[in-house]
């Protein structure tokens, strides 16, 4: 292949991956997923969805509030609760505790000041929040708010949330 075609072929080449950007979407940073992956306070949490088969579901177009437990959280339940939700066998309940965690919609602490609200979860109970004197989910407090990612908005709270 001669010089002319080479660089013929590469800039067709730079016109296709010009058209396709403009035509992908903006990523402007990393999805919820990411954000707990990169982040070593949040690797039984990362584990959990892992498990469950909830991966790609979080790293969908959402848009998802997740109240995410550090791995504290998930060491201050009763010993062997994680392991035993980590079994294969034991998915189901695990699906069901994980998506009472996610809200539809990106729900950011500014929105929540000052109100006291029961907020319908993923896993279809609600979650009371107490946004009266900082933020609070059922008994949990938001240590961290408003982790905002492409797909949504991550709180970080100091206790597993367990649907009834």
């Amino acid at each position: 292949m001669g010089p002319t075609r080479r660089t013929a072929l590469k800039l067709v080449a730079g016109v296709a991956a010009i058209a396709l950007a403009a035509c992908a979407p903006m990523d402007d940073g990393d999805d919820i997923v990411d954000i707990a992956a990169s982040n070593d306070d949040f690797s039984t949490l990362v584990a959990a969805v892992t498990a469950a088969d909830l991966v790609d579901t979080l790293k969908s177009d959402g848009p998802f509030t997740v109240f995410a437990p550090t791995n504290a959280a998930f060491a201050a339940l009763p010993e062997g609760t994680v392991e035993t939700l980590l079994l294969p066998e034991n998915k189901d309940q695990l699906v069901k505790v994980l998506t009472y965690h996610v809200v539809p919609g990106a729900v950011t602490s500014d929105q929540l000041a000052g109100k006291r609200l029961n907020v319908a979860t993923v896993q279809g109970q609600t979650v009371h929040v107490d946004g009266r004197n900082g933020v609070h989910v059922n008994q949990s407090r938001v240590t961290t708010a408003d982790i905002i990612a492409t797909n949504g908005v991550i709180h970080v709270i100091d206790k597993v949330l367990l649907p009834k």
